[in-house]
């Protein structure tokens, strides 16, 4: 739950300042000061809210979860996009399950290689939103190559006739009651996801924290399940600030993903137009060796993600309320 509210107890005037409150877990809350509200409002299928915070620049807020930041969002969305992208011979057609907000198409529209970017976000109102607000992703919003469909990913991928080279899973973190935790499950990844994939076909997924203590959420879980359907699957993760955690990906494919440190430098050089901030070839290189608490967390893993069996991360869906401060 997000919440909004003015500083407690007693302060001097000139410091007191209206707060963000993001409730993570039970009895752990991540706050931080804001410059003011630029808008909130509910959509058929989530609440939404955009905040000026001091500490992170303008922040997108879906369901009392904070989706992404202006500071640090590179993070994020870098490490979410270029590894798969880079692992692929020669990636030229690319579907994006999510990413209304712009920002995972603003990245994959920087490889030469890409001619064809299909966006399905189910939800209009937020990617409207977005366009308006994100001025950051405004180009890749009106990008020749980009096709914005918004549909049900499932049956978007269902009714497809077409393969992609590879397939991004920017989808909302599975909180119960939100509109997309089936797209976690080993029967969507097997039956309607792979099919799709070409012959070198990637695919990757945001999965959800991943650190030391709050991998066994949903992280663990995930790696588990495309375990089942992939031949060769790699966890990865990073720090997010913002976030106040380590994030989580991962990528799979029946090819294997054994680029190094410097083939991966070389194709950023080659094929990604501008520099990286943040992801190069050791980066990868490091983000993908994982602590041993959480290996060996992902080694014993048994959980299959199902609809009947599915995890879900602290929170729920649309309802949570913002309190204006006095």
């Amino acid at each position: 739950m997000g919440e909004i509210s003015p500083s407690n107890g007693q302060v001097d005037a000139r410091r007191k300042s209206c707060w963000y409150e993001e409730e993570i877990e039970q009895n752990l809350r991540w706050c931080f000061a804001l410059n003011s509200i630029l808008h909130t409002g509910a959509t058929q299928y989530q609440d939404i809210a955009l905040l000026d915070t001091k500490p992170f620049g303008k922040a997108l807020v879906i369901d009392g979860k904070l989706q992404s930041a202006e500071i640090d969002e590179f993070i994020y969305h870098e490490s979410l996009v270029h590894p798969a992208l880079l692992h692929h011979p020669n990636p030229e057609s690319i579907f994006i399950m999510g990413g209304g907000e712009g920002s995972t198409a603003r990245e994959i529209l920087r490889h030469r290689t890409v001619e064809r970017v299909v966006m399905c976000d189910i939800d209009e109102e937020v990617v409207e939103f977005c366009k308006s607000y994100l001025v950051a992703n405004r180009d890749a919003f009106f990008d020749s190559r980009l096709e914005l469909v918004i549909n049900d990913a499932r049956a978007e991928l269902e009714k497809s006739e077409g393969r992609y080279d590879v397939i991004i899973g920017d989808l909302a973190d599975p909180i119960e009651g939100g509109p997309c935790y089936q797209l976690y499950t080993k029967s969507f990844y097997e039956d309607t996801l792979k099919p799709r994939l070409s012959d070198d076909g990637i695919f990757v997924t945001q999965a959800g924290p991943a650190g030391v203590f709050s991998h066994t959420e949903v992280f663990s879980c995930i790696y588990n399940t495309l375990k089942q359907v992939f031949k060769f699957v790699v966890p990865y993760s990073a720090h997010i600030p913002s976030y106040a955690d380590t994030w989580g990906w991962i990528m799979a494919s029946d090819s294997p993903l054994t680029q190094d440190a410097e083939e991966l430098d070389l194709r950023i050089r080659q094929r990604i137009k501008g520099e990286n901030r943040y992801l190069d070839g050791k980066t990868f290189a490091s983000a993908s060796m994982l602590s041993k608490a959480v290996r060996i967390s992902l080694a014993n893993e048994t959980q299959v993600y199902t609809e009947g069996t599915a995890k879900f991360i602290y929170g729920h869906g649309a309802g949570h309320k913002f309190q204006s401060s006095g």
